[in-house]
């Protein structure tokens, strides 16, 4: 009777934490050049504060008071595609398109006073929200590589899937560079650590933690690749753990390089091989790589890079810290952070032709110092989704760690579709969660499995049960159909 009563607490524990798995949207963009590719370095060298190769002109001013919004200069500096989900703000809660960024810490959404804000954009009216609490009347700057946004930092209540922090920090944008975010996109949501963070607010995910809503200190993506112009499916987000069906074998863990106050995902990048053989890269501080979802290729140490297109026959500089390569040329390139070597698909190594017509394509690997050195315990080299879109990567709390795993078959071609079941017609695939996978099989063995079609808003549920037990639908708000649940009476 003890033993039965432990396992009932602890299932229920495991419902009430378990992970949620987020359907991720590839932003649309035009179809790119190679000046789009190299404003996109500049972007990224901009973000991590090392020397731009060409000079922006930037002349955006600042705002004075919440009226010195009207009239900002904004520049078009062309940003990178990437990758975005939906949450909501306020209440009743206020959905929003938000770029995923482990590469930044700071939550922001466009305010309904931004006069240069995309038309297609949903704007946070913070009047219609009975939580809404503006921190501040001082301006609040927060820089990017592809521009930056000013506005106030505020409090409200922020939900994720089913996941809700109340009063949770973030900055309310009433300004901001032109391109920044495009098309249907409303803000963006830093991943990184606090010690990032402009606003001085613990990141969303990190909140989570501390405040033990997360079955598992994880977050994981899985990242699709595409040609297409338009808004298209771009994956999966998890957010409390891990997705079984979309990865294969073991996920190799490594600890943070520098873990004693957290800022990006640093991991050390200890081996790398251009066609087939190894090429030499720095060591030390100049080896501390961010992994980061919101930077588009993958950039690095002048002779690091300079040694990696030197391997590769017919490539030649081309400009802004970029390289050239005959299109003809299969460019096989594999990175190790102190294990698994791994590859970067060929079609990732090629940003397309230099110009229209070119038999010279760009490559996706630059030069991001510009001859500089960074900051001890800064990144000299930023990993970003040229590689990611090649494995799961999941970002791990405690320890503090990253890892990265072979993408399952149907995730890699990317065919899987974010809510693909893994065995029961329906319902949202089992997520792994150490412990919390484990018992669930055992639990399963034993309990009668019902497709939960029982009220009008959680037709999408499924759920695992005694034999006899009645429903419990006072647990399951109408926001977690993506739950699976097993509890016992």
């Amino acid at each position: 009777m003890v033993a039965s009563l432990a396992v009932a607490l602890l299932l229920a524990t495991l419902c009430a934490g378990d992970p949620i798995h987020l359907p991720i949207t590839r932003r649309s963009s035009r179809v790119r050049t190679a000046a789009d590719h190299f404003a996109a370095g500049d972007n990224a060298r901009a973000r991590y504060s090392f020397p731009a190769s060409a000079n922006l002109n930037s002349t955006s001013k600042r705002m004075l008071r919440r009226a010195s919004s009207d009239g900002l200069a904004v520049v078009n500096q062309e940003a990178d595609s990437s990758y975005f989900s939906t949450l909501q703000i306020g209440t009743p809660g206020q959905s929003f398109n938000v770029i995923l960024d482990t590469g930044s810490s700071d939550l922001f959404v466009l305010d309904s006073n931004c006069r240069q804000c995309v038309a297609s954009a949903t704007l946070f009216d913070s009047s219609k929200s009975s939580t809404f609490n503006q921190k501040s009347d001082q301006v609040t700057e927060i820089t990017y590589g592809s521009g930056s946004v000013q506005g106030f930092v505020s409090t409200d209540t922020v939900s994720m899937g089913s996941f809700t922090m109340a009063s949770q920090g973030f900055l309310l944008v009433e300004a901001l560079d032109q391109g920044l975010v495009q098309g249907s996109v409303s803000g963006l949501i830093g991943l990184a650590f606090q010690g990032l963070a402009e606003t001085q607010a613990v990141p969303f995910w990190q909140a989570l933690v501390n405040n033990n809503q997360l079955s598992s200190p994880e977050m994981a993506f899985q990242l699709t690749r595409s040609q297409s112009a338009n808004d298209e499916p771009g994956g999966t987000f998890t957010l409390g753990g891990t997705n079984s069906s979309l990865f294969s074998g073991n996920i190799e863990f490594t600890n943070l390089a520098a873990s004693s106050t957290p800022t990006f995902w640093l991991l050390s990048v200890a081996a790398l091989t251009v066609q087939g053989k190894a090429v030499s890269i720095p060591t030390g501080n100049a080896a501390l790589a961010a992994i980061d979802t919101g930077t588009t290729a993958l950039g690095g140490p002048t002779d690091a890079v300079n040694a990696i297109w030197a391997a590769v026959p017919g490539a030649s500089s081309v400009e802004q810290g970029f390289f050239q390569f005959p299109c003809s040329t299969s460019v096989q390139v594999t990175l190790s952070f102190g294990g698994t070597a791994w590859p970067i698909n060929s079609d990732d190594m090629n940003l397309g032709p230099v110009r229209q017509g070119s038999s010279m394509c760009v490559g996706a690997i630059f030069d991001l110092t510009n001859g500089g050195e960074a900051d001890l315990g800064a990144p000299s080299w930023v990993i970003g989704d040229t590689f990611l879109k090649n494995v799961y990567s999941v970002f791990r709390q405690s320890p503090m760690s990253v890892g990265f795993a072979q993408l399952a078959s149907d995730a890699a071609s990317g065919s899987v579709a974010p809510s693909a079941p893994a065995s029961i017609p329906g319902a949202p695939p089992i997520p792994s969660a150490g412990t919390s996978a484990s018992l669930s099989k055992t639990a399963a063995t034993k309990l009668t499995l019902d497709d939960g079609n029982h009220g009008t808003t959680e037709s999408d549920h499924w759920f695992i049960r005694s034999p006899g037990d009645t429903w419990r639908d006072d647990i399951f708000p109408a926001t977690s159909q993506q739950y699976w649940c097993i509890y016992t009476t």
